[in-house]
């Protein structure tokens, strides 16, 4: 029995009395003389490890997690919606909001992950199942056609506008292929091939999906999924935006399409595009690293750490090189309060942030900025404290290595695999147990070690793996 309160000494002789010398105290309150731990043994002290390495590993199991609104099935659990009967009125399924991290029930043993992707009420998964020839799988949301063409498995079946559970959506590849990125717009998706190919559907009303634009098309129950193949690099990642869609090549080249009207495709001109072109301005000759857009403001960065932004800038996003609200073609972006290098960017619908090689977080723009709610608005990058990430006198090398943005709120993953959230907390999409906004990051309890998080507007989708 250990006692780690102070006790008075007749307290010590009674319980020394009662459970002789198998007790063992360790500070004692009155007449008692302190002693502290010898430094030499403390030293000498043997250190165990319980948890794995956090570098990932090909025998550590990957999971999806999910919560916020599940009312449209995003959240593939249809459990979730609880149908209720009315007098004279079909069965109608009532507002459902999961707030903490919710364990996919479509994630077994037999099924390989690769990478997720939430847009607008649906979210997108690509991976590799046992005794499927399927690799992307999706649920919610389908009003567009997003999710492909999905109906009943009965002869009069009826197009479905909503699916409440992960289901297969059949791309025109090999067997052997596999889907190993995807991205989600407000009623589009595209994915990548590990061959390089690149597949959009959902709405083309401006072109995202990088095909022609037809006047007066309809999206719902179309069996529609375009191949690009306009592109003549390699593409190695793929972004959508709102309504538009960016491609990275492996030579660092960057194409769009799309919705042009803030500017976001980069092409010189506000029109809509449906093939995509290739992006130039300031990053003509660079080889980008990385993309992000989750709106209509678009970040990028090259191999030397220089960022370049496009788009929308009404929330003085761009504001350290001009006064216009909307850029057209891509600007290098002057951040001289910035440390390091640039290794990570992140745009969201009116906030802007990056991360430095110190592992340093970096927010401006106008929103929930993570530095309190007096805070609302900065025209320059600014450093949010790193206690605010987990850094401690005894945890003092985290580092932040990945930001992900939302419209009103984002996200951030450390190099010990934690996931940190801030900002509008719409249907508990930050996952914090609870519906209030938060201003500051907070950490997310996520049973795994996050590898991934994929932000939509009221849900939130996250790769993990076992620790």
């Amino acid at each position: 029995m250990i006692i780690t309160k102070y006790i008075c000494r007749a307290v010590v002789r009674q319980l020394l009395s009662t459970y002789g010398h198998n007790l063992v105290i360790v500070r004692l309150m009155a007449n008692a003389i302190p002693r502290g731990q010898n430094p030499k043994q403390v030293d000498a002290m043997p250190v165990f490890q319980y948890t794995q390495s956090d570098k990932p590993s090909a025998k550590r199991r990957r999971y999806v997690y999910c919560w916020g609104y599940s009312g449209g099935g995003a959240l593939g659990r249809l459990s979730l919606i609880k149908r209720t009967k009315f007098k004279n009125r079909p069965q109608l399924p009532p507002i459902e909001t999961v707030t903490a991290p919710l364990k996919s029930n479509f994630i077994d043993i037999q099924t390989t992950v690769t990478d997720v992707a939430a847009g607008f009420g649906f979210t997108v998964i690509a991976a590799v199942v046992r005794d499927s020839s399927h690799r992307l799988f999706g649920c919610g949301i389908n009003s567009d056609s997003q999710l492909g063409y999905q109906s009943p498995p009965t002869p009069k079946g009826e197009p479905l506008m909503c699916l409440f559970k992960p289901t297969p959506i059949r791309l025109p590849i090999n067997e052997k292929d596999k889907v190993v990125r995807v991205s989600c717009g407000r009623s589009h998706t595209a994915c990548l091939t590990d061959k390089g190919e690149v597949y959009s559907l959902g709405n083309n009303a401006f072109g995202q999906c990088g095909r022609p634009i037809v006047d007066n098309e309809k999206y719902f129950a179309s069996h529609l999924i375009h191949q690009i193949k306009e592109i003549d690099d390699k593409v190695c990642d793929i972004v959508c935006g709102q309504d538009h869609t960016l491609f990275l090549t492996e030579s660092g080249t960057v194409y769009s399409c799309g919705w042009g009207a803030d500017g976001q495709t980069g092409l010189g001109h506000y029109n809509n595009q449906g093939i995509p072109m290739k992006v130039k301005g300031d990053i003509e000759g660079q080889k980008i690293i990385q993309l992000s857009s989750a709106a209509d403001s678009v970040l990028a960065i090259n191999d030397k750490g220089d960022v370049f932004g496009w788009g929308n800038s009404e929330y003085s996003q761009f504001s350290s090189i001009t006064s216009d609200y909307q850029l057209n073609i891509p600007r290098h972006l002057k951040l001289d309060n910035v440390k390091g290098k640039v290794v990570n960017v992140c745009a969201g619908g009116s906030i802007c942030a990056l991360v430095n090689d110190l592992g340093n977080v970096y927010v401006w723009g106008y929103g929930i900025l993570g530095m309190g709610p007096k805070v609302d608005q900065l025209t320059k990058p600014t450093m949010l404290p790193m206690t605010l990430f987990g850094v401690s006198q005894f945890n003092s090398d985290v580092k932040v290595i990945k930001l992900e943005a939302s419209f009103n709120h984002l996200a951030a993953i450390t190099d010990k695999g934690d996931l940190y959230m801030w900002g509008k907390n719409t249907q508990g999409c930050l996952g914090l147990g609870h519906m209030a906004d938060q201003y500051f990051p907070f950490r997310v309890c996520v049973p795994a070690s996050v590898r991934k998080v994929s932000l939509g507007i009221d849900h939130t989708v996250v790769i993990g793996t076992s620790i």
